[in-house]
């Protein structure tokens, strides 16, 4: 079964919220409206679940792992507020999960700028059984991921067997520079998600939870090529070894770049993302990883054994 990990929905019952966003097209243009401004990039049906899982039939998608979008996870708000939107976004993810049990799966939010409701919350959305786990950004307000304030959120994803899908806030860095030529999504976020992952690697979170399941968004960035430096900063620590219980999606764009993730990972770590249903997503994600001319067996693994591994339940 080919599973597409990295996928993201406004459900409709943001919609109709006065802090939600606004979706319209115009002349076959999707136009998202949130907070004073109109974001043109999505260029596949946000909304519409029938026209999401028309996309991934094109695509050559079995199963798809639907997830907030990054600007919907609600850390602008104040706490109590943020955990009120995170369980309106719930219930809509949560009922798209069971109109399409055999096509769709979900990632959750919780308030994680109060890290202690955000465990509790997880705890709840992971004993209801409809999620496979949570989205998180790549900082919360500032706050890097491997900060001893989310422990909490931590210690209750590693005993939930929550899979945490780390993805960059897409708006990190204020240089001028990064409003030029898109480089804050081609640069920014893959830099974003190399901060994240080294944090969390740098201040032993994965050797205090060793049972974490942390996918990272676009290939997880620069953390595999930058290896040689960190293992050279910590030279008495198996950086390396750390660095491989990452796991990785295949949003890179080239078979170079994915081999080289494979081979050093390992297929058992790399699954299949496509961005839906950005402008800077892969519209055909499978085809990249054929490309690799992988043994059948790690194909299999990367195209949907390894989201149906992580996500079993015993």
């Amino acid at each position: 079964m080919r599973v597409d990990v990295h996928a993201h929905v406004i459900v409709p019952e943001l919609l109709r919220e006065p802090w939600g966003p606004r979706v319209r097209w115009e002349d076959g243009a999707q136009i998202v409206e949130l907070g004073g401004r109109e974001i043109r990039s999505a260029v596949r049906d946000f909304v519409a679940a029938d026209a999401i899982l028309a996309a991934q039939d094109e695509a050559g998608i079995d199963h798809v792992v639907l997830c907030p979008w990054v600007n919907l996870l609600g850390y602008d708000a104040p706490a109590g507020e943020a955990l009120e939107r995170c369980r309106v976004q719930n219930a809509g993810l949560a009922a798209l999960q069971a109109a399409h049990p055999e096509r769709i799966s979900v990632l959750g939010t919780v308030p994680l700028q109060d890290p202690e409701i955000a465990a509790g919350e997880l705890e709840a959305l992971m004993a209801v059984g409809s999620f496979a786990g949570v989205e998180i950004a790549a900082s919360v307000n500032g706050i890097a991921l491997g900060d001893d304030r989310l422990a909490p959120f931590w210690s209750a994803a590693e005993a939930t067997g929550a899979l945490v899908f780390v993805h960059p806030t897409t708006n990190a860095f204020p240089q001028p520079i990064f409003g030029e030529h898109y480089l804050f999504n081609l640069v920014g976020n893959p830099v974003e998600t190399t901060l994240a992952a080294a944090h969390l690697l740098l201040e032993g979170v994965l050797d205090a939870h060793p049972g974490l399941k942390v996918v990272l968004a676009h290939g997880g960035g620069a953390i595999t090529t930058l290896r040689g430096r960190f293992q050279h900063r910590r030279p008495d620590s198996d950086v390396v070894g750390a660095i491989r219980r990452f796991h990785f999606d295949t949003v890179v764009f080239d078979a170079g770049v994915l081999g080289a993730l494979v081979d050093f990972a390992g297929a058992d770590r790399v699954l299949l993302g496509s961005d839906y249903p950005f402008d800077m997503g892969d519209a055909r994600p499978a085809e990249v990883v054929r490309a690799l001319g992988l043994a059948p067996e790690d194909e299999a693994s990367i195209l949907g054994g390894n989201y149906e591994r992580l996500t079993a339940r015993a």
